[in-house]
């Protein structure tokens, strides 16, 4: 890719890695799935407006709303809200590579090469040593519910590889209609209907949060990524991603303070050589031959 469209990628990741620091502010002025539940009506309304409805199936908008609005967002914020450090969570998260390959592997029959499954192996490594580490304590819970999120988010790649080529962007902004009520109802049921009152005096953080994981996380963010998976292959645009825990662990410590145990710092570097192992390892394969 050129320098100018490279400069892009890598701005992408930064604004998702940067975002879980809006994710960990905001789940402290009101409820996880509320959080979630305004981050999909502030993505839709008002660009549904500009946005003319995707070319695909009704099912699949639906099915794509239910996995990652519902499923990895939701989840991923309330893990966040139970404990679940920034920085880590922007690692393990990443695991959806390898459930999306699994699950490619399961529904439409593809072979994995050695190096993916390589790949999985050393990744699968790290996530046990962090997760070993986490069991010592009190905050395994949380650390489960990163791995189901990077699960939900696995299925919603499924389901937009389901939908075809198609306007990722559209198909975003009106996926995002389907996830508010479902989050509402969740949030009424396990918080009650005092906490979600919160969420409508809110204050200036909570709308700063949400205006920033709306607009430049989902609606810029996506748009860019998915211009540049139109215009060049995946393999030139995938790699940008393993930028997103690196700005997540830096905005975590400068922003927040976290600090990361040695213990999780080799776990989440075998987790990211697993990652780097899939997504270059077909380059490497072709230098080989």
């Amino acid at each position: 890719m050129p320098l100018r469209e490279q400069l892009l990628a890598a701005f992408v990741a930064f604004i998702w890695g940067v975002a879980f620091i809006p994710v960990k502010l905001g789940v402290e002025e009101a409820p996880p799935l509320m959080l979630s539940a305004l981050r999909f009506v502030f993505t839709a309304f008002p660009a549904l407006l500009f946005v003319r409805p995707p070319r695909a199936p009704l099912k699949i908008i639906v099915a794509y709303g239910m996995a990652l609005g519902v499923g990895q967002f939701g989840i991923v914020f309330t893990a966040i809200h139970l404990g679940a450090p920034v920085g880590m969570t922007s690692i393990v998260v990443q695991t959806q590579v390898f459930f999306t390959i699994a699950l490619t592997m399961l529904l439409f029959r593809e072979r994995p090469f050695w190096f993916q499954i390589a790949g999985a192996v050393v990744a699968f490594a790290g996530v046990v040593l962090i997760g070993q580490r986490r069991a010592a304590g009190a905050e395994l819970l949380p650390f489960l519910l990163v791995i189901a999120a990077a699960f939900c988010w696995g299925v919603a790649n499924l389901i937009g590889k389901m939908a075809g080529r198609i306007d990722m962007l559209a198909f975003i902004v009106w996926s995002s209609l389907v996830s508010p009520i479902p989050l509402l109802l969740l949030s009424l049921w396990l918080d009650g209907p005092a906490e979600v009152m919160r969420a409508f005096q809110p204050s200036w953080t909570l709308i700063l949060c949400v205006a920033a994981l709306a607009w430049p996380s989902t609606l810029v963010a996506f748009g860019i990524w998915s211009n540049l998976l139109s215009r060049f292959p995946a393999a030139a645009v995938a790699p940008f991603a393993l930028l997103v825990p690196v700005f997540g662990l830096a905005s975590a410590a400068l922003v927040l303070g976290e600090m990361i145990t040695m213990v999780e710092l080799f776990g989440g570097a075998l987790v990211m050589l697993g990652l780097a192992v899939t997504i270059f390892g077909a380059n490497l394969r072709r230098f080989f031959r």
